[in-house]
């Protein structure tokens, strides 16, 4: 039993896992799947209130249809107050909360936190990640912490 603690401790602690929202084809392929951008939201998983949408290009072809192929570094984030926000008391300057692999296994799309404490903002950054090389590739979204208001008919 205390050998299985770390193992679960450690699968808490990873990345938010996206929902896909939808897609939209780019380019037709004869064969193999289309080229497309897909949309998928992701809830930050240390705060509740913020959910992010992130837009991505997906290689389609035959490489792409089997799992094979790279998608490119194209894809925007928008990150937004969509509940009551508590800050956690403990929470990290710099957190990753969203990970997804854009390769077989070099490249991914991450999604990290960073919070702007003088101003009381969490700031999201995604960028291209490759194992030994990176890209500039980024986009960044903004959630300013304010309370949460209802509005009744």
């Amino acid at each position: 039993m205390t050998r299985l603690l770390p193992l679960l401790l450690a699968l808490l602690a990873l990345p938010a896992a996206a929902e896909e929202i939808g897609c939209v084809t780019t380019a037709w392929k004869l064969l193999g799947a289309n080229h497309r951008v897909c949309i998928y939201a992701f809830d930050d998983p240390d705060i509740p209130g913020v959910t992010c949408h992130v837009s991505q290009a997906r290689t389609g072809g035959i490489k792409g249809s089997l799992g094979l192929a790279e998608d490119p570094s194209q894809f925007s984030l928008a990150c937004r107050q969509v509940g009551p926000i508590v800050l956690p008391a403990k929470l990290a300057d710099k957190d990753t909360v969203f990970s997804d692999s854009t390769s077989l296994i070099f490249k991914e799309t991450k999604v990290s936190r960073l919070i702007d404490r003088k101003r009381n903002v969490l700031v999201y950054l995604a960028i291209s990640r490759r194992v030994i090389d990176g890209a500039p590739t980024n986009a960044i979204s903004s959630v300013p912490v304010q309370p949460w208001q209802t509005t009744t008919k």
